[in-house]
C-alpha cells in the first residue's frame, strides 16, 4: 500500500523527549513549518514554557499543547495521545524521541540503573509505538530515534547499545508487520551519530571523570530536519551524520578490527575534568530543561552532506550530473581551445607540434 503524508504544516506531531535536544529543536523547528505539535517529556515547567513560547510566535501558524509524562508509564502516554485528539483532532506523526543513558562499565553499573535505561529508551518506544499506530491507521508515520550503536557498540555505554539494539529490532519487526496488514503506515529509524545535545551531562556517570562524545560531533537540528523529512516522505531508515554510516559499514566489513578501534572510545569518551555533580542526572528524573545543546565539543558540524545526499538521492544524483555535465563541457572546450594555438599570423595544430 502506497503512503502518503501530509506537508508539515498540515500535521498534528507528537514529540516526546521534547524538553531538551533533539526533542526540542524537532519541536521548535515543526512549529515555525506550521505544525501542531503535542509536548511531552517529564519537565513540567520546561513544557509550559516551550507552548508558551511557540504560542507566542503563532504567526508561523504553528501551535503547541503540552501533558508532563514519563514514556515508561503507558497510562500516562495515552493521556498524552488523548490530549493531542482533544485538543487538534487527529495525530499524523508520533515521535519517539526520549532517552536516557548511564557511562560505565557494564560490571559497574548496577542492575536497577540498567533495566532504567530500558524501561525509557525500549519499553517508551514500544509503548509510545503501540499507542500510536492506532491513530495512524489511515495514514502517517511512526518515526523512532535509534542510534548507530544499534548497529555497532562501543564500551561505556553497553547497556545504552543493548537498548538501541532492541529498537532497531523491535522497529524492523513491526514495520514488516504494517506492511504485510497493507497499513499506511510509514516506520522510520534514525540512527544519529554523536550529536551536540546534553546527553553526557544528563546521562548518568560511573566513570571517574565527565563523559564526553566522540568525534565528530553534529547539530541537534542535522537530527531535527532529518525527523521533519521523514514525516512528510516515507523512509525506512536514516543515519544522521556522516560518522553514523561509517562507523557501521566498518563493522560490518571487518568486526574484529572495529572492535579494537571501538576500545580506544573507552579514552576518548573520558574527560581530564572532575564530575559537578554525580546526582544531576536524568535517569530516574528530569533535569534542566529547554537546553538544545551541549556545547563542549570543541567543533561541531551544522551539517551532514551525507545525510543529505541519503535523503534526497534523486536531486543530488541530479545535481551531480549537472555538474559533471558543466565539468565536461568546460574541458571539452579547453581541450578545443588548446589544439589551435596562435604563432604570428598563422595558426598551428598545437597536438602535432613535437619538440
Amino acid at each position: 500500500m502506497t503512503v502518503r503524508l501530509k506537508p508539515i504544516k498540515e500535521q498534528v506531531i507528537v514529540i516526546t523527549g521534547a524538553s531538551s535536544g533533539i526533542g526540542l529543536v524537532t519541536a521548535r523547528m515543526a512549529a515555525k513549518r506550521g505544525a501542531r505539535v503535542m509536548l511531552t517529556a517529564r519537565n513540567h515547567d520546561a513544557l509550559k514554557q516551550l507552548a508558551d513560547e511557540i504560542v507566542a510566535n503563532e504567526s508561523n501558524g504553528g501551535m503547541a499543547a503540552f501533558l508532563a509524562a514519563d514514556v515508561a508509564d503507558e497510562a500516562a502516554l495515552r493521556r498524552v495521545a488523548d490530549e493531542a485528539v482533544s485538543r487538534f483532532g487527529r495525530i499524523d506523526t508520533w515521535v519517539n524521541g526520549a532517552g536516557v543513558s548511564v557511562y560505565g562499565r557494564l560490571t559497574d553499573v548496577s542492575l536497577e540503573d540498567q533495566r532504567r535505561v530500558f524501561e525509557t529508551n525500549f519499553w517508551g518506544v514500544v509503548i509510545g509505538s503501540r499507542i500510536a499506530i492506532p491513530h495512524l491507521r489511515t495514514g502517517g508515520a511512526l518515526i523512532n530515534i535509534g542510534s548507530v550503536l544499534s548497529d555497532r557498540a562501543v564500551p561505556l555505554q553497553g547497556v545504552y547499545c543493548a537498548a538501541k539494539h532492541a529498537v532497531k529490532g523491535f522497529t524492523d519487526s513491526l514495520r514488516m508487520e504494517l506492511e504485510h496488514d497493507d497499513l499506511p503506515i510509514a516506520v522510520t529509524l534514525i540512527k544519529p551519530y554523536s550529536i551536540d545535545t546534553p546527553y553526557p551531562e544528563h546521562a548518568k556517570n560511573y566513570l571517574p571523570t565527565e563523559p564526553t562524545l566522540p568525534f565528530p560531533v553534529y547539530a541537534p537540528e542535522v537530527v531535527a530536519e532529518t525527523i521533519l523529512h521523514c514525516a512528510e516522505h516515507p523512509t525506512r531508515d536514516v543515519y544522521a551524520g556522516g560518522g553514523a554510516k561509517i562507523m557501521a559499514a566498518m563493522g560490518g566489513l571487518a568486526p574484529r578490527l572495529t572492535d579494537r578501534l571501538m576500545e580506544s572510545l573507552i579514552d576518548m569518551q573520558l574527560t581530564d575534568r572532575p564530575e559537578d555533580d554525580r546526582t544531576n542526572n536524568s535517569l530516574y528524573g528530569p533535569t534542566t530543561g529547554l537546553k538544545e545543546r551541549g556545547g563542549r565539543a570543541a567543533y561541531v558540524a551544522e551539517s551532514s552532506l551525507y545525510t543529505q545526499v541519503s535523503l534526497h538521492p534523486l536531486l543530488t544524483g541530479a545535481a551531480l550530473a549537472a555538474t559533471g555535465l558543466t565539468l565536461a563541457s568546460w574541458l571539452f572546450r579547453r581541450t578545443s581551445a588548446a589544439k589551435y594555438e596562435p604563432t604570428g599570423h598563422h595558426w598551428y595544430e598545437a597536438d602535432r607540434v613535437k619538440h
